[in-house]
């Protein structure tokens, strides 16, 4: 009887001890999926894949970038809200739309960003810019006003996709001048973009970042931005406020997010980690040359600005009437 107490002790020890190594095992340890909710080719997904590298080396193991596109960002992000496992290895290139739009303009979500996923860190704010195709022939916004206020002329936006910013700024375009500007939703800025740069539509709202190029080769003509200052990329193109529609602010912003239940010692780990890389001066140059400034900070502030965001576009949202196509 003693020998087989002092054997189920040592089974006892045993166990503790493999559990105690599993807890203090490194994070991470194993290959990172990194789930980006728009196809290829447009902001979200390159600055997805501008971290990626620095991320493989600071953390040293594989980053895995997934794209997972459709429904306005609503696949992916419920990917990682419902499906993935809560263990720091599924990580969310998390934007505006999905975490604070969707759920006011779809009738319903499968996820709720609020309480399924843990925010990381904010990467961007993104002003957007009013760019039309040159063969439009315009260059201004009072130009542009005249154009859209004419009755039948049959012009149509294209967006990322609905719930994107680039969708809620041409409802908000629209409520506040009384245009009737056809919605087409696309599933990504990539493929809008190109259909933009070919001609087949002829206006975008699109994040400064992934336009900019085109910009500034002459591909694109771009009228104002949305933010409420100017951006210094585009120092001589003005504000939507400025040519006369006053309080027009929309801006695109993006962060990290992982599954509800992740350890809080992994989601720090991570936070430090993108604050180090956002230190480095060859870093941030890269990365405010995407249109955006550097704006990382704690998980807490990520937190509130889903908060604070999710009531204010909520509001503009119900305000401008906008739906899900």
């Amino acid at each position: 009887m003693h020998r087989r107490h002092l054997l189920s002790a040592a089974a006892l020890a045993l166990l503790a001890a493999s559990g105690a190594a599993q807890a203090q095992e490194a994070y991470p340890s194993k290959p990172i999926r990194f789930i980006v909710p728009y196809p290829p080719g447009g902001p979200t997904d390159l600055m997805a894949r501008l971290l990626q590298p620095e991320l493989q080396q600071r953390l040293g193991v594989t980053i895995v970038i997934e794209n997972r596109g459709g429904a306005g960002g609503n696949v992916g992000t419920a990917e990682v809200a419902r499906q993935a496992p809560a263990d720091g290895y599924t990580l969310l290139l998390a934007a505006s739309g999905p975490m604070a739009v969707n759920q006011s303009l779809f009738k319903s979500l499968s996820y709720s960003p609020l309480t399924d996923l843990v925010p990381v860190i904010q990467l961007s704010s993104f002003p957007l810019v009013l760019e039309v195709h040159p063969s439009l022939g315009i260059k201004t916004v009072k130009e542009f006003l005249a154009l859209t206020g004419k009755p039948g002329e049959g012009l149509s936006f294209a967006s990322a996709g609905s719930g994107t910013p680039q969708h809620l700024a041409g409802e908000i375009y629209n409520k506040a001048v009384g245009a009737k500007l056809s919605h087409i939703p696309y599933r990504g800025a990539g493929p809008a973009l190109n259909d933009l740069l070919g001609g087949q539509v002829k206006v975008m709202f699109d994040v400064l970042g992934s336009s900019l190029p085109h910009i500034n080769s002459g591909k694109l003509v771009p009228l104002a931005v949305t933010s409420a200052q100017r951006s210094p990329a585009l120092p001589n193109v003005p504000t939507l406020a400025e040519s006369g529609l006053a309080n027009f602010e929309v801006t695109a912003w993006h962060g990290i997010a992982m599954r509800a239940g992740t350890p809080a010692a992994h989601v720090q780990k991570l936070n430090s980690t993108l604050q180090a890389i956002f230190k480095e001066p060859a870093f941030r140059k890269k990365w405010e040359q995407l249109g955006t400034p550097v704006v990382a900070g704690s998980a807490e502030s990520f937190g509130q600005l889903i908060r604070t965001e999710s009531v204010r576009l909520g509001r503009v949202v119900r305000e401008s009437g906008a739906t899900a196509d």
